[in-house]
């Protein structure tokens, strides 16, 4: 196929460096086909319908446009020169009348000539020199995401089935520009026939018309409120993971886990139920979650990556989670039609990706920095009218994502809380890390959003002051090594922009059951101590309850032994096979085992007995071979640059 020839010349020219951001850039519908070994296997991905169906859905208006005149000269240009099979002759067998059938010009694609693009929409009545100048950067954008290729003799090429793709949306009129920021968001300017159509002159849920206005914002203040939501979004999500390390979350066999489930995570990380399902979504996009096949079925529990993600500092934490939010197949915290909510489970909204950036962008249209922010009602709010001004604006940003939408008002709505969450968004208006997770979607590089997060949150301390009243306070996040001191010898009693410990006689034996003793236990907390010695009171509660800790005494066992034959179980004690059992006698007729009863059972058969398994009732327990399942590992993303490396290097000349 010539199309597909001029693709893959055209990929051949790239530096590695450029691939690279084409396959960062198209990751997620590339991760559903199998993976190219060639550069024209590449571009046959790229250009398949369903890579084209979710890249196309990332085009603002004018790549859109021009993307939409460019396929239907080149149809038409195609139908002019086809040349389709004769009719077929009265009597023909069925392989013929096929032929005849699946005959389809409208489906080849023919090159086009620039200046053809440039006529017809100049023709349109967009010739003027900002209309051209957008017109070219469109044709450029075009070429950069491969949804167009240039020919050696200046022509431009597109998929086949671009047409087909792009014809059942009304791409309205070419616009070289998004609305007016002072009046868009306001139902004010160009963008007001287009809120007044859906209704934004109604009331908001909170009382405000929907051309209301907020205050200007100070950058403080946005950052004050960036800064506490990713704090917040931190603690929330090293706490989910620290509860899944401890107590995988089990998967109901339909997929997702149940509701318990979902209650008991949302308490351990002090969020909503919608929250916690959105934190879980993101955390298995960022490979810190995995789910494992077990023998009791699916579990989610934390992955290897989990320990290095706990060394980073707070900000970084955040870079792989803001990351997956910006490529998920889904709205988490939306269960439209009264559906069942779920998590854990590959989203299938191709849309909700191109509906966050053009929010995003269109906040970043609306409301510049300093200027008053847009007014957003919660998801909950009665009415959601409030939206249709910025919707209209971002419909010039990513029109595919908003276009024939009849819930689109409840998309953007819980779209924008989760923004909110994830401190992006505040007062209406977009935060310093917003406007960096913005930069990061359009160029692929996470330097600005690693920056912006860094700045955010600063490094964790590393000491903590002790006091009289049994509490031990941090005044701000602490590092991992503190956290988890304090949480082994204490429990954690309070958090916001301090976290609070609290010690207790149970909290103490804790750390005691741990392995620590009591003068060990209180040199730990004075090494961390920024007052120097431990208050008094601890001191004596650690070791008052040291001294009482261990007066009775628990007998590890794998398991039991039982005979009523003594002889035999002085037999078995001294069996030099079943050393390895540890077997020890608690009275003369039970002997406990190290291990446990299925090893115990199999040396013993080995050894030349005959023992049966007892239940705990005193019954004789049926044993079944148990039941085995694979366990598939998890497969990291390869390298994108490494990637671009080997397929420009495979590049026939």
């Amino acid at each position: 196929m010539e199309g597909l020839d001029t693709l893959t010349s055209a990929l051949a020219r790239r530096t590695p460096e450029g691939l690279a951001v084409l396959l960062a850039r198209h990751a997620e519908p590339l991760s559903r086909r199998p993976a190219a070994g060639r550069l024209r296997e590449l571009a046959a991905a790229l250009w398949s319908y369903e890579t084209l169906h979710q890249v196309v859905l990332g085009l603002d208006k004018p790549g859109l446009h021009v993307l939409a005149v460019t396929a239907r000269l080149s149809q038409e240009r195609a139908r002019q020169d086809a040349h389709g099979p004769a009719a077929p002759e009265p009597g023909a067998g069925y392989q013929s009348l096929m032929a005849h059938r699946l005959a389809f010009p409208d489906l080849a694609a023919e090159p086009v000539p620039v200046a053809d693009v440039y006529a017809a929409l100049a023709a349109a009545g967009h010739g003027s020199d900002a209309d051209r100048e957008a017109i070219g950067a469109a044709l450029e954008g075009l070429y950069e995401v491969a949804l167009a290729a240039p020919t050696e003799d200046g022509r431009v090429v597109v998929p086949p089935r671009t047409a087909q793709l792009i014809g059942g949306h009304e791409v309205g009129v070419f616009e070289a520009a998004p609305y007016d920021g002072a009046t868009a968001c306001t139902g004010g300017g160009r963008g007001a026939e287009a809120a007044e159509s859906t209704g934004a002159g109604a009331e908001s849920g909170s009382g405000r018309s929907a051309n209301a206005r907020l205050a200007p914002v100070e950058e403080r203040a946005l950052t004050g409120e960036s800064q506490a939501a990713a704090a917040g979004l931190a603690a929330a999500a090293e706490r989910l993971l620290a509860a899944l390390a401890v107590q995988p979350a089990a998967l109901r066999k339909s997929g997702g886990p149940a509701v318990r489930e979902i209650k008991r995570l949302a308490k351990a990380a002090g969020t909503s139920e919608p929250r916690t399902r959105l934190l879980l979504d993101l955390l298995l996009a960022a490979d810190l979650l995995a789910l494992t096949r077990t023998p009791t079925g699916t579990v989610a529990l934390p992955t290897g990556g989990y320990d290095d993600w706990l060394a980073l500092p707070p900000g970084e934490r955040l870079l792989p989670v803001l990351t997956a939010w910006t490529g998920h197949w889904a709205i988490a915290t939306w269960t439209p039609f009264g559906e069942t909510p779920t998590a854990l489970e590959r989203g299938d909204d191709r849309r909700a990706p191109a509906l966050r950036h053009g929010l995003l962008a269109a906040l970043a249209t609306c409301a510049a920095e300093g200027e008053p922010g847009v007014p957003i009602p919660a998801p909950d709010a009665p009415s959601l009218e409030a939206l249709r001004p910025l919707v209209a604006v971002t419909a010039w940003h990513r029109p595919l994502a908003v276009a024939d939408e009849p819930l689109i008002l409840e998309r953007a709505a819980h779209t924008l809380d989760e923004a909110a969450f994830l401190g992006l968004v505040a007062y209406g208006t977009l935060t310093p890390l917003g406007r960096a997770l913005l930069r990061t979607e359009t160029d692929v590089d996470p330097g600005p959003l690693r920056a912006a997060l860094r700045s955010l949150l600063p490094p964790p301390l590393e000491q903590a002051l002790f006091q009289g009243d049994l509490t031990a306070v941090v005044p701000g996040p602490p590092s991992t090594a503190l956290s988890g001191l304090l949480a082994l010898a204490a429990d954690r009693e309070s958090e916001d922009s301090a976290t609070a410990w609290r010690f207790s006689g149970a909290s103490v034996r804790r750390a005691l059951d741990a392995g620590r003793t009591a003068d060990a236990l209180i040199e730990e907390l004075t090494a961390v101590s920024a007052t120097g010695p431990l208050p008094h009171p601890l001191t004596y509660l650690i070791k008052d309850t040291a001294r009482t800790h261990g007066r009775v005494r628990v007998v590890r066992a794998g398991c039991c032994i039982r005979s009523d034959d003594t002889a035999l179980v002085a037999e078995l004690t001294a069996h030099r096979e079943l050393r390895d059992l540890g077997l020890r006698a608690i009275a003369p007729t039970v002997l406990v085992s190290a291990r446990e009863p299925g090893p115990t059972l199999e040396a013993l058969r080995a050894a030349g007995y005959a023992p049966a398994l007892e239940a705990e009732t005193g019954t004789t327990v049926v044993e079944r071979a148990p039941t085995h399942r694979s366990r598939t590992p998890l497969r990291k993303p390869a390298d994108p640059l490494a990637v671009a490396r080997r397929l420009l290097e495979n590049a026939p000349e």
